[in-house]
């Protein structure tokens, strides 16, 4: 029997249990920011946020090359990840923080949660990526959840329409980052792949320095670590365990993961802000989790076959080995 998590990886072989764990810490570390952001946002504006959270990330993983010597990505995977960096790292962080100031978090929640079947589209389109039916299905199972969560969490509030306008942007921004960034784990291994998306996304956000330095003067404490803590875990860690878990599955699959952030939102707030989920928000995500599942159900055999998206580290192995036959 293969567990949540293993169906998460993307049905990665069970002798790949890094994959299996790298896909789990990502989905657990991207549902606890919403939490952090929550915490943050009170005392930080957007752009500031966002420019916070990406130098604190850009310096832990910029530590972490260099302890590593991984130097320098190649040239063919600078294309990827400047566009990853841009669109992904930069624009949706700024965005969703905003976005999140005009709408609710449920309606937040329902419309930025369009973004894995937006990957799953895009991949098809310009990755040519194929479109299992059951991938198509566990989406339409787990659309279904984020739907009933958003319902269940948005009370009575009411959505501005540039909200919910700037939802949509992210998810768009979020989905083509993903789609863009996939051709670059080709050619550079998750860690550059990822610390050099993060410069440039830091980078892009340099002209929110101003508003930073103002209002780290005047945070509390508490503000700043959860925005220390974006940085570290959230971004850092959890990027870098999403890209190393991307180069062994298709964008389609690995999008479709994300539905379960939802489902561990509400467990989390549960447990760390002591808001009890209401029956429905429960089923939300349950069939969140549900279409997660069926989404991942073995269809092919073949995450370890050789492919161009074979990540680098695989290569190496496969070059190691054919050497060690012919001597």
């Amino acid at each position: 029997m293969t567990t949540n998590c293993e169906t998460a990886a993307g049905n990665v072989p069970r002798r790949d249990g890094r994959a299996i764990a790298a896909a789990c810490t990502t989905v657990l570390l991207w549902a606890s920011a919403f939490v952090s952001i929550r915490s943050a946002g009170e005392a930080y504006s957007p752009g500031a946020l966002a420019l916070g959270r990406l130098l604190a990330g850009s310096l832990a993983l910029g530590t972490l090359l260099l302890l590593r010597r991984e130097g320098l990505p190649p040239r063919a995977a600078w294309p990827g990840i400047l566009w990853s960096g841009l669109l992904w790292f930069g624009l949706y962080t700024v965005v969703l923080n905003q976005a999140e100031r005009l709408v609710d978090a449920g309606t937040a929640a329902m419309v930025v949660n369009t973004g894995p079947l937006l990957i799953a589209l895009l991949a098809a389109r310009v990755l040519a990526e194929a479109l299992p039916r059951r991938l198509l299905a566990g989406m339409a199972v787990s659309v279904a959840g984020a739907v009933v969560v958003g319902s269940s969490m948005s009370g009575d509030g009411d959505a501005s329409v540039p909200g919910v306008g700037l939802c949509v942007l992210a998810a768009v921004a979020y989905a083509a980052g993903v789609v863009v960034q996939k051709p670059a784990l080709r050619h550079g291994s998750a860690l550059q792949v990822t610390a050099f998306g993060c410069l440039v996304g830091t980078v892009g956000c340099l002209p929110f320095s101003g508003a930073l330095v103002s209002e780290a003067a005047e945070a509390p404490l508490s503000a700043t670590l959860n925005v220390v803590y974006l940085g570290l875990f959230p971004t850092a860690l959890a990027f870098t365990t999403w890209a190393y878990a991307l180069a062994r599955t298709t964008a389609g699959r690995m999008g479709a993961t994300t539905y379960a952030v939802p489902a561990l939102v509400v467990a989390l707030s549960w447990l760390l802000l002591d808001e009890v989920p209401a029956p429905l928000t429960v089923g939300g995500g349950l069939l969140c989790l549900a279409g997660v599942a069926v989404s991942r159900t073995r269809t092919q055999t073949g995450l370890t076959r050789k492919s161009p998206a074979q990540p680098v580290e695989g290569r190496r192995h496969d070059a190691e080995r054919e050497g060690a036959d012919r001597s």
